[in-house]
């Protein structure tokens, strides 16, 4: 009987068995077999997943970027729509947002703009961006006083929806207006969480924006996982925080794990997907694993 332990760098993410031993997540939860998911005979309609956290520097544009790039390399043909003022997730796949003319902020704002006049495509073949700059901290005090303000990306959304398979909105850190529009277009939201005790404290206050989100403006909206990122198994902690997110919300935690790796940010400087920047490291492995882990769970096409 042997056990093979997949690593990233020195971090533990799941364990392999033989033939006779059943193979574990990080939990000890047995470790489903996520197929390479079959090709599709076309595209659309879209399902929108949010990247929310209203803590920063938990991963949520590393997921973003790396999650689009691996559903793009199964065929699925991928926007990301970059809702940070930051514009951290268009310079991360090569989109320098300051040189550009339209944004998203127009998107928001300007009733004659399209999705189509903002979209930009990436290097990476069936994945585009729509890119934000820091104009977009501007909407959160004018979509103040418009009518529907909550549903204004929803509105700006829905005419790329049979364009593309997956649309995954990378929203700023905070519970404002601007993450409550991209709840309220959603039809998933994917929490990123940082395996660190102050990360973990804001998830319940999250999940209660989720939930009043869903019971006033968007009834179809789930929870599609909380996925654990900066996972180092060296360390009590680490293993401590996503045993309590698992006691806490059950199988809502997914069974991938995102390890700690210096990769993600070396990827982040060269403008690429770690999935092309480094296609054999660990790291491009475990994003390549929860593509597949959401097709298998019907949360991505």
């Amino acid at each position: 009987m042997t056990v093979v332990t997949e690593r990233l760098g020195n971090d533990t993410l799941f364990a392999t068995a033989g033939a006779d031993e059943v193979a574990t997540d990080v939990v000890g939860r047995p470790l489903p077999e996520f197929p390479v998911p079959a090709p599709l005979a076309g595209h659309g309609p879209a399902r929108i997943i949010a990247m929310c956290n209203q803590k920063g520097g938990v991963g949520k544009t590393t997921t973003t970027i790396n999650l689009g790039a691996a559903l793009a390399e199964y065929g699925r043909r991928v926007l990301l729509v970059d809702f940070d003022p930051q514009g951290a997730a268009s310079v991360g796949v090569g989109v320098n947002p300051h040189e550009l003319d339209l944004t998203v902020y127009n998107l928001l704002m300007e009733r004659s703009v399209q999705i189509s006049d903002v979209v930009v495509p990436t290097a990476v073949a069936n994945l585009d961006v729509v890119p934000a700059n820091i104009d977009l901290s501007a909407a959160e005090v004018q979509l103040v006083g418009e009518v529907a303000r909550e549903s204004v990306l929803a509105r700006a959304l829905r005419p790329a929806l049979d364009e593309y398979d997956v649309i995954l909105v990378d929203c700023q850190p905070s519970l404002g207006l601007l993450t409550v529009n991209a709840l309220t277009a959603a039809h998933g939201v994917m929490i990123p969480l940082e395996c660190e005790f102050f990360a973990l404290r804001g998830v319940a206050l999250l999940i209660e924006t989720i939930e009043k989100v869903r019971d006033r403006l968007n009834p179809s909206l789930e929870i599609d996982g909380i996925l654990p990122t900066m996972y180092d198994s060296r360390t009590l902690h680490s293993r401590e925080v996503v045993a309590r997110v698992h006691e806490a919300f059950g199988d809502t935690l997914l069974h991938t794990v995102i390890g700690r790796t210096v990769k993600f940010p070396d990827a982040s400087v060269a403008a690429e997907p770690i999935t092309a920047y480094a296609p054999n490291h660990p790291g491009a492995a475990a994003y390549r694993q929860l593509a597949r882990e959401l097709v298998a769970r019907g949360d991505a096409a």
